[in-house]
């Protein structure tokens, strides 16, 4: 470290924790470059504490008043939402400082309501519907606010082909020869009608004296309308101290900047007012379209919330306009204008319930990173806005301040943190500390340096022609002991091989890649790791080989950012959840998950889950995220509504929940090639037609009855099962019987046979026995 500066004023630009010692005997027996190392290694080298050159970043309040609570009133003028107001830093380069602010939406803050509106053939119908649209907006914006004031404006388109009909035929009446509307009023770029007023009859008796026009192809000149209603802030009426929301109303796309070069105009717009004595945009022929840069940058200027109202196949348009314009938000308006107040007042909650920062003026040369801290209490690291706020509550921001480089000496910025939309604003004054306290006492042709150099922080710095410690020697002089002086070790090359040995000390070469420097010539600004083919990944300054990266940034080449705000989901979580923040850009460790965030991945368990809300929200308004209005800011994937699904892609996940009415809501879940989240639904939830009273009483007696008759049959087929084993066993027992059926084996025969042996004799006719 102590090898890569020859002067103080170096020293503290290689690394904010580098130090340099002014005291004149200081190293006597080192090179001149020792002077700059680390505090603490200066003190135990004997540098005494009041010479040593250690300047930090510094940072002063000097304005704070505190927060108010209410908007309307006598104090309406000295409403403050924002703490501190003003404050000065005082930064060394590559030191980092911080500071805390904090943003509360007052209750009932004045606000002012400009209904800017599509007045092409397309819009008749809406028209009629907003004729009493004043007194209405203004009884349910009174519930929000006791200080509202309304004006009303209207836009066609350029009246110039090919955007409009120009012949000589339509110049009074372009709906000549249309059946269907015959008769409207010529067509106009922007006609400012009615300034910011709080009598709300005169709204709706200006409405009801509008007409129609006609125009020719399908975009409108709206966005000339919104510019100008933005920057002709005395002609519109708009207050400093008040909320201003400009309604934009129609039902087609914007002509952009570049549109207009077909109708010859190539001057582009130049963002100012230019209505004429009859509030008319007068250049709407002479310039063409604004940019949405242009636009964003008035809007933003003058504090103004642009609501694009738009029908619901114009609201992915807008929804992308949003991104790109600060402070804007749209809204589904219906076909003729019904829900216009519920959406005003819609977008209104919704504008109340965010804070959101922007900085203007930002200098170059200063890093910031934003940390919030919203209701729950919890730090968001690169997070610059808070949603889903409460009117009254109080949000904080820790903003971190570097300073890169040291700009032209006697240099100093300022810029401008402010919420936005917000009159209210803090201011921050940056002067830079790149200069050292002992350059002040710096002494020309000085005893200390032989009466021929400066003598300035311990150092001497020789005239041209002549070097050495106190430039005692002139160029040109050498000897064994000088060349030994000017190797790093024995052995080396001289001066390193890129410079010549004089007096004691190293001239290093010039080089056409950068400067070569150091006491040996040692070290260069240019030999540092590249990244393609930039080095320090023009991240990081070139000290001596080594990258010194920028705040931010790490790595060798100073190629990976630790800005973690770009790894946030919409929904706050790192990476979604399936993966980690890896320079700056998510690596998803998830299994099928891909993405900027990691947001994508149809084969996730939590896939169906997580669209699953989508689809209540955005499709029948109910839902988790229906209730806390963070709908819109979640939910930007493309929804289409079928009458039934069918399995024509084989990578779309199906889906499926249940209602909270007991239906069963399907829906399909693809990941397009274009790179969008592609969701198919049902228009409505699968349910089964519910059951008439007869029905249901026929189906309880009939179940009865059959019930009756199986209990009957069963009884009786159990009893013919019984009957028929006691008759078989009755049969069997019969046939085992060892006697006849008909006798009795108790009764004897009353009369009984007996057989008797008699000896029988054999008699001879003549008398003689034998």
């Amino acid at each position: 470290m102590s090898g890569s500066a020859t002067s103080c004023e170096e020293c503290l630009l290689i690394h904010p924790s580098c130090a340099w010692c002014a005291q004149e005997d200081f190293g006597k027996h080192r090179s001149l470059t020792s002077r700059c190392d680390l505090k603490q290694n200066l003190q135990k080298r004997g540098c005494e504490p009041h010479f040593i050159e250690y300047p930090r970043s510094m940072l002063s309040v000097l304005e704070n008043l505190p927060l108010s609570t209410k908007g309307s009133g006598p104090a309406q003028y000295d409403v403050v939402q924002i703490m501190p107001q003003k404050i000065s830093l005082s930064l060394r380069p590559g030191d980092q400082t911080a500071f805390s602010l904090q943003v509360r939406q007052v209750e009932d803050y004045p606000v002012d309501l400009y209904y800017l509106m599509d007045l092409s053939l397309s819009m008749k119908d809406d028209l009629d519907t907003i004729r009493n649209l004043g007194t209405k907006l203004a009884e349910e914006m009174g519930k929000l606010t006791s200080n509202f004031r309304l004006g009303f404006g209207s836009f066609v388109d350029k009246n110039t082909s090919p955007f409009s009909y120009t012949a000589p035929k339509y110049q009074e009446n372009p709906c000549s020869g249309y059946k269907l509307f015959p008769n409207c009023v010529p067509t106009f770029g922007f006609r400012h009608i009615l300034s910011l007023t709080d009598k709300v009859d005169r709204f709706n008796e200006e409405v009801q004296k509008q007409m129609v026009s006609r125009n020719r192809d399908a975009p409108e000149g709206g966005f000339d309308a919104i510019l100008q209603a933005a920057v002709c802030k005395e002609e519109i009426g708009w207050r400093k101290e008040a909320y201003h929301l400009l309604v934009f109303a129609t039902d087609d796309v914007p002509h952009l900047a570049l549109d207009g070069r077909l109708g010859g105009l190539v001057q582009p717009h130049d963002g100012r007012c230019h209505l004429n004595d009859q509030n008319e945009y007068s250049a709407s022929t002479k310039m063409d379209y604004p940019s949405l840069a242009l636009l964003g940058e008035k809007l933003a200027e003058n504090n103004i919330f642009l609501i694009f109202a738009v029908t619901k196949r114009l609201y992915v348009i807008y929804k992308n306009f949003t991104a790109l314009i600060p402070g804007t938000t749209v809204e589904i308006l219906d076909q003729d204008s019904k829900n216009v107040i519920q959406l005003i007042i819609t977008a209104y909650n919704n504008i109340r319930s965010k804070v959101e920062l922007t900085v203007s003026d930002h200098p170059e040369d200063i890093s910031l990173s934003f940390t919030a801290t919203c209701q729950d209490g919890k730090p968001l690291p690169g997070f610059r806005k808070c949603a889903d706020l409460k009117i009254g509550e109080t949000v904080s921001f820790n903003v971190s301040v570097e300073a890169r480089s040291c700009p032209p000496r006697g240099t100093d910025q300022t810029f401008t943190i402010k919420p936005v939309g917000f009159k209210d604003r803090l201011e921050v004054a940056v002067d830079y500390q790149c200069d050292c306290g002992c350059s002040r006492t710096a002494q020309i042709n000085s005893s200390i340096c032989s009466s021929i150099g400066i003598y300035n922080c311990g150092t001497c710095h020789c005239e041209p022609g002549y070097l050495g410690a106190h430039c005692e020697c002139q160029e040109g002089e050498a000897s064994s002991m000088y060349l030994s002086a000017c190797r790093e070790a024995e052995g080396k090359q001289i001066c390193s091989g890129r410079g010549e040995c004089s007096c004691n000390q190293c001239l290093c070469y010039e080089s056409e890649f950068g400067k070569i420097y150091g006491s040996f010539c040692e070290c260069d600004d240019f030999s540092c790791a590249r990244h393609k083919g930039i080095l320090c990944s023009g991240h990081g300054e070139c000290h001596c080989g080594e990258c010194k990266c920028h705040a931010g940034f790490i790595g060798d080449n100073c190629n990976c950012s630790t800005e973690t705000s770009f790894c946030f989901s919409d929904d706050g979580q790192m990476c979604s959840g399936r993966g980690n923040c890896v320079c700056g850009r998510c690596q998803c460790t998830e299994l099928g998950a891909f993405g900027e965030t990691c947001e994508k991945c149809p084969t996730c368990p939590d896939a169906c889950g997580t669209k699953r809300e989508c689809i209540e929200c955005r499709l029948f308004n109910s839902g988790r995220l229906a209730d806390n209005q963070t709908c819109q800011r979640l939910c930007k994937d493309k929804i289409i509504t079928v009458e039934s699904l069918e399995d024509e892609d084989p990578g779309a996940v199906l889906c499926m929940f249940k209602t909270d009415n007991d239906c069963v809501m399907k829906f399909t879940y693809l990941e397009h090639a274009s790179g969008r989240s592609i969701l198919t639904a049902l228009k409505e939830p699968e349910c089964g037609g519910g059951p008439t009273a007869l029905t249901v009483l026929l189906a309880v007696v009939g179940t009865i009855l059959l019930v009756g008759v199986v209990l009957l049959a069963t009884w009786k087929l159990v009893i013919t099962i019984h009957d028929r084993r006691e008759f078989a066993r009755f049969q069997s027992a019969r046939v085992r019987a060892r006697y006849l059926m008909a006798s009795n084996p108790l009764y004897k025969e009353p009369v009984t046979t007996h057989f008797a042996e008699m000896e029988t004799f054999e008699k001879s006719y003549n008398g003689g026995v034998h």
